[in-house]
């Protein structure tokens, strides 16, 4: 047993010498810069266009009045004539039957429609209106470089401009 474990520890030294004598053969040295070309990616970052508008508070629109209702004004105007009617006598009670169903249908269309009499039409009222609109633009994403090295052209891309020379790791192995 112990022969095999001098086997198995002199294997171990063995592969420890070689990863050591593999990383002896690798060094740093500089390679000339050749070109360096900035690389940038198009963003869109959508943004809200806005903008007020001023309307009048009390002003209807053309279509708003269509929407007008008239049962206000007939219930008003019969309520009226039938209170007029029993107020009055003779030609008396035929004026109050009128100025009731009069003063009834007045009252009547207030009630049903609303009394917009004493709202402002002049009263600007702002309105904000919103859109989005797309917002692009152009972000630096790194560095094209062309280098050279031991008469090869390598190409990476690297988050800094290097300058006119870069650092390399020079790794030599036997094949």
């Amino acid at each position: 047993m112990n022969k095999s474990i001098a086997i198995v520890a002199s294997l171990l030294s063995l592969s420890v010498g070689n990863a050591f004598a593999a990383d002896a053969s690798a060094f740093s040295d500089y390679a000339r810069v050749k070109s360096v070309t900035p690389e940038y990616e198009r963003v869109n970052t959508p943004r809200d266009e806005c903008h007020s508008e001023y309307i009048s508070s009390g002003s209807r629109r053309d279509s708003d009045r269509g929407d007008r209702s008239y049962g206000g004004a007939v219930i008003g105007g019969l309520a009226g004539g039938v209170i007029g009617n029993q107020v009055g006598k003779g030609h008396g009670r035929e004026a109050a039957t009128a100025a009731g169903a009069v003063i009834g249908a007045l009252v009547g269309d207030r009630v049903d429609n609303g009394d917009n009499r004493y709202q402002r039409d002049d009263e600007p009222r702002e309105v904000r209106r919103c859109r989005q609109v797309d917002d692009w633009s152009s972000r630096l994403t790194g560095y094209r470089v062309v280098y050279e090295y031991g008469g090869h052209r390598y190409t990476t891309v690297m988050p800094n401009d290097p300058g006119r020379q870069l650092r390399v790791r020079v790794s030599v192995e036997p094949e």
